[in-house]
């Protein structure tokens, strides 16, 4: 199947990153023959797509990039690059292509020596393939100092390569790279298009296809673990009754306390995944003894405490991440309540706590519900300010009690 079908309600899009591609197959073509290079393109070498958290930027990003990498020989006879099945499109879809990097981090940001290693190697020409391509999934978070060591190579690009930038919004990039790449905005696909992708690649039942992309509001990806995930689903069902033991200091301080441990325990199974794993091989790497009583030689201390920094951000960031999750649930929550109270016939994400979204929208008024929205975004500034979990978590359901 083409690249493009998991790009999905994105129609617009994908008419304008086919017709880069077609224009960059013709550029390749022209230049490896030695003939003139056509003087109208719609491709260049910097790309930057933006859109809300699961309208697909790194699908459409990673499409792109099999799109210019592909090799089918009904390129030829007029067929459209990005057939999906030959080599170019089937590696770089799976992430083993030699000439594409995909950039995406688990830290809370990317910084200066990851991103000069990104520079140095967009300077090569391409090894196999018909483009060097550098798709950053996380391009929000450079920090200012990755972000001055990107703009140099975004400004005087190598001839074959391109960067595909992903990011939620313009204003999440540094002025000067976004002024330098063609900018692209995906929306939020209709829950029809995320429940009928759920059905048609992944094989979930059309009733709980549609429940999962009615719940999410068309987030690709929550959608896709919350139609095949229960734990995802408990999880979910726990952060919804939040609303309702907030009545009181005691029901609100211990739910956030919950909430913060539900995150913490996240992070912890990730890091007992992982962790262990990595400490092992890099051990073995520099030379230790099996076990992890065995001595490691010499002038290696730097490099462990390294990776164990590396992995107590990584526990850091999972547990944001998690807590972020929880907050967007609850704002989906007291997002149906404020549809009730004004009447205005929007599909209600939670269905399935009608009778409780009904009592809430009775015992309050409109100014109140937008007043706890507004203190599960202050609770979500607060965190990405750094401030303890607990306490901001605590702050919020005390406000949610409030009104």
């Amino acid at each position: 199947m083409p690249v493009w079908d998991d790009l999905v309600g994105q129609d617009r899009v994908q008419a304008q990153l086919a017709a880069a591609a077609r224009d960059a197959d013709t550029l390749v073509t022209a230049t490896s023959a030695g003939t003139p290079v056509p003087p109208a393109s719609k491709m260049t070498h910097a790309w930057l797509f933006t859109g809300p958290p699961g309208s697909g930027r790194a699908t459409a990003a990673r499409a792109f990039a099999a799109a210019l990498q592909c090799v089918s020989p009904d390129r030829a006879l007029g067929g459209e690059p990005g057939c999906g099945f030959c080599d170019g499109c089937h590696t770089t879809l799976i992430g083993t292509h030699a000439d594409v990097e995909i950039v995406r981090t688990d830290l809370l940001s990317i910084g200066v020596k990851e991103t000069r290693s990104l520079v140095r190697r967009a300077q090569l020409s391409p090894a196999v393939g018909r483009w060097q391509v550098i798709v950053l999934e996380d391009a929000d978070r450079l920090t200012e100092g990755a972000g001055n060591v990107l703009l140099k190579a975004v400004e005087e690009p190598a001839p074959r390569t391109v960067w595909l930038l992903c990011a939620p919004s313009l204003e999440d990039v540094l002025p000067t790279i976004r002024s330098r790449c063609r900018h692209l905005t995906l929306r939020t696909p209709s829950v029809e298009a995320v429940a009928d992708l759920l059905v048609r690649r992944d094989g979930v039942e059309p009733a709980a296809a549609s429940a999962a992309a009615r719940a999410t509001q068309g987030h690709i990806g929550r959608a896709r673990r919350l139609a095949t995930d229960e734990a995802a689903r408990t999880r979910r069902a726990a952060v919804l009754r939040l609303p309702l033991r907030v009545d009181d200091v005691g029901g609100c301080l211990k739910a956030a306390q919950e909430l913060v441990d539900a995150a913490a325990e996240d992070a912890k199974q990730v890091a007992e995944e992982v962790d262990g794993k990595e400490t092992e091989e890099l051990r073995a790497a520099l030379g230790a003894g099996a076990g992890a009583g065995s001595r490691m030689p010499r002038g290696t201390a730097g490099v462990m405490k390294e990776l164990e920094d590396r992995q107590k951000r990584r526990r850091t960031r999972t547990q944001r991440d998690s807590l972020d999750l929880a907050l967007t649930d609850l704002t989906g929550f007291y997002r149906d309540v404020l549809a009730l109270q004004l009447g205005s016939g929007l599909a209600i994400a939670n269905e399935e706590m009608r009778p409780d979204l009904d009592r809430i929208a009775r015992a309050s008024g409109p100014e109140r519900t937008l007043r706890r929205i507004e203190a599960i975004i202050a609770c979500r500034t607060a965190l990405d300010r750094n401030v303890a979990p607990l306490l901001a978590v605590e702050a919020m359901t005390m406000a949610l009690r409030a009104g």
